[in-house]
């Protein structure tokens, strides 16, 4: 489990980005799959989402999840959803305490707010898709409707794919380039002509930036490269794999 000194400073918050180590799954899964969409065993993945939140001193039921859809939706929880529940969306805000908001990853930028003051968490899952169009924004929307200040909102960005693993195609950037002709600044020409690689966590970084935050930090970690600690959906398509696990990143208000 992976935790960054910026959360960890806040009173009264928990959080943790984990990895793919210390689980039950076997196989391409193995071993901390906490992705129930996966076709791993059920029983191994729920195993591994339980072991998450022992870490975090929470029993099983403490951990809720949303179907993940790359949108921009963002949704107030107020207790665990049942699997066949879970609206989709891909960013949660609660003020309710001993409840544990968790982000599936196997690529995408995890993102992790809190604000200072204790009262108001949030998880974002970040993909090219969710990050453009508006998921950051409207987590801190959230926030703030639940009575965050957001000079007072920290964000932490865990483990995701790094600039040098992710080549994008001619057409990628365009999106970018229309929200602001600076984020060229993240696209660099790769060795395939026309072809570009990705800045993805350097892009989130300075859009939470742009929207206010002053308190931004992250993970320094590729989870294509790093097979030892992460899952990776790029890397496994690489090799033609026919599936892949997800780490889970959680963030919870102590009672």
């Amino acid at each position: 489990m992976i935790t960054l000194s910026a959360l960890n400073d806040v009173n009264h918050i928990r959080h943790g980005f984990f990895t793919r180590e210390g689980g039950a799954s076997e196989g391409i899964y193995a071993s901390l799959n906490c992705g129930p969409g996966s076709n791993d065993s059920p029983e191994a993945v729920a195993e591994n989402r339980a072991r998450t939140m022992s870490m975090l001193e929470l029993p099983p039921d403490a951990l809720t999840t949303v179907h993940q859809c790359h949108s921009a939706t963002a949704v107030m929880v107020d207790g665990p959803f049942a699997a066949e529940q879970a609206p989709k969306a891909d960013a949660m805000v609660t003020t309710r305490r001993a409840l544990a908001l968790g982000i599936l990853t196997a690529d995408c930028a995890p993102v992790l707010f809190a604000d200072r003051r204790g009262n108001v968490v949030g998880a974002a899952h970040a993909g090219w898709r969710g990050a453009v169009g508006g998921v950051l924004d409207n987590t801190l929307t959230l926030m703030e409707q639940a009575g965050a200040r957001r000079k007072d909102i920290v964000a932490a960005i865990g483990p995701c794919i790094g600039q040098r693993s992710y080549e994008v195609g001619p057409e990628f950037p365009a999106p970018f380039l229309a929200e602001d002709p600076s984020n060229g600044d993240f696209f660099c020409a790769s060795a395939r002509d026309g072809h570009h690689l990705f800045d993805l966590p350097g892009y989130v970084a300075r859009k939470l930036s742009r929207l206010g935050l002053s308190d931004v930090t992250r993970v320094p970690a590729d989870t294509c490269r790093d097979e030892t600690r992460f899952f990776s959906y790029r890397r496994a398509v690489l090799r033609r794999e026919p599936d892949y696990g997800r780490q889970l990143s959680a963030i919870v208000l102590d009672r």
